[in-house]
């Protein structure tokens, strides 16, 4: 019986097709940097057809790798959430770039359904905000400004990335996974079912353009025999920050992961009773089995690893991602510099798309280490101001597990810590979206009777990081942040 998974994993930035064995074992990783497009100012754009053939390029390694399809129980896919591609139904190709989830060319939209009071609806439906990052007013725009895809007529075809990936794998399988749709906010989470046609409505989106909705350890389809020699299953699908939660093995109420990559993610496990907040949280699905939907409540920061990589990259500041640790190593502390990362507007619990970023409180003594510093103090700082959310929520974190490219800087790791004043808990494996994938295929695959079973068998050993720092000094560091801060909300 075959017994390897294989999992694709798409990112922002790459995509990558990892191969592991049926306890979790990684066995191999193959991967492909993505371009960004940037046509101007808060606009972010992918080629479609440049992201599946890095994916089948990726892919066809890791199968060789597995010693053919025939040693693969399952496929599964994971994915940058909200991205959204347009494409033909008769030819599989694309219409027009994909419009990424960092992108706010809809932020005047979304300001003014706000203004016209929907908000309350749309939150109360689809447990989302009225904000350019989600899926819905992205393809509205789309489809008043790109004509070629209302010329496409009933040929045209809407999903997320991973909708897009299972329509090439199989040759014609429109489908998305729960996660994935609750995202969109076209989708009311707590109906069984397809789309809401009000939500279609608000925002100028054909329902026919739209896949099926189905669960994440569901049987989607078989790979077309012709791209990799033989037929998988694939039969786990969740969009990444669900994905690294299940990866994580945050599976009971109250446990929490938080991902750091280009942006980050918390996300705390509410079973399936789909949570309320009142302090601008997210209420997504958290995993669909069967017909049974799990949800959690989530919050979300737009600018976490992209940080490090536009000061790298944009600034020149680093020479490279992992000299930020370094740097801040080499500074006693922060020296009064704090950067306010809204370099794609702010995330929650403020929801300002307006703001942009800030570096403040810089003099003749401040050097690159103590600006490489402030930016890794970000995400700590980011992080508590969720947590103060999430209390008020009535979801108090009693640890956290982290996970994703940042979490791999112990300095970061020990600062959340200090900061948020509880345990930081690291996975010796830090992919937890693939693991999370894997496990997700796996159950779908058979190996395993349900997801709980799979976490538990998959899931390996741990780091942990306790608070050392002194309250006097986490007071006045947040203080230090809060008016900084202040001065970019206005």
């Amino acid at each position: 019986m075959a017994e390897k998974i294989i999992v694709i994993d798409e990112g922002t930035t790459s995509t990558r097709t990892m191969l592991f064995g049926a306890d979790g074992t990684p066995l191999g990783s193959a991967q492909r940097e993505i371009s960004q497009h940037y046509p101007a100012p808060g606009l972010v754009e992918h080629d479609a057809a440049e992201i599946w053939e890095a994916t089948l390029a990726c892919t066809r390694e890791m199968i060789a790798r597995a010693g053919g399809p025939d040693h693969v129980a399952a496929i599964g896919v994971t994915n940058q959430r909200e991205t959204v591609v347009f494409w033909d139904r008769q030819t599989g190709a694309p219409l027009a770039r994909a419009i990424v989830w960092q992108d706010r060319r809809t932020a005047a939209d979304c300001a003014a359904l706000k203004d016209a009071g929907h908000e309350a609806t749309v939150q109360r439906a689809s447990g989302l905000l009225l904000d350019p990052y989600f899926s819905g007013s992205k393809i509205g725009w789309a489809l008043r400004h790109w004509p070629q895809l209302c010329e496409a007529g009933d040929r045209l075809a809407v999903g997320t990335i991973e909708s897009w990936l299972v329509y090439r794998l199989t040759g014609g399988a429109h489908v998305t996974d729960a996660t994935n749709a609750s995202r969109t906010a076209l989708m009311a989470i707590e109906r069984q079912g397809g789309w809401d046609a009000g939500l279609c409505d608000l925002f100028g989106v054909p329902m026919r353009s739209l896949p099926e909705i189905v669960g994440c350890t569901t049987t989607v389809g078989t790979t077309d025999p012709t791209l990799f020699g033989g037929a998988i299953p694939i039969c786990g699908m969740a969009g990444d920050q669900q994905a690294a939660t299940i990866g994580q093995a945050c599976l009971v109420p109250g446990q929490t992961k938080a991902t750091f990559g280009t942006g980050a993610f918390i996300l705390s496990a509410s079973g399936t009773t789909r949570p309320v907040s009142r302090n601008r949280l997210l209420a997504t699905v958290l995993v669909q089995e069967g017909d049974v939907r799990s949800y959690a409540l989530e919050g979300s920061v737009f600018v976490a690893g992209s940080l490090i990589k536009w000061l790298r990259d944009g600034l020149g500041l680093l020479a490279s991602a992992g000299e930020s640790e370094g740097l801040a190593r080499s500074v006693a502390d922060n020296g009064g510099v704090y950067l306010i990362p809204a370099l794609s507007g702010l995330g929650a619990p403020h929801w300002r798309p307006d703001a942009l970023a800030a570096l403040s409180g810089l003099s003749f003594a401040s050097t690159k280490a103590h600006v490489a510093r402030a930016a890794l103090e970000a995400q700590a700082y980011q992080a508590h101001d969720l947590k103060s959310a999430f209390a008020a929520d009535g979801v108090d974190w009693a640890e956290l597990r982290i996970d994703g490219g940042m979490a791999a800087n112990d300095w970061m790791a020990q600062d959340l810590a200090d900061m948020l004043d509880l345990t930081v808990e690291r996975p010796d494996f830090v992919e937890s979206t693939a693991l999370g994938a894997a496990m997700l295929a796996a159950t779908g695959a058979g190996l395993y009777p349900d997801l709980k079973t799979a976490a538990q068998a998959m899931r390996g050993t741990a780091t942990r990081f306790t608070p050392a720092l002194d309250v006097q000094n986490r007071k006045t560091r947040l203080a230090g942040w809060q008016g900084a801060l202040a001065k970019v909300l206005g």
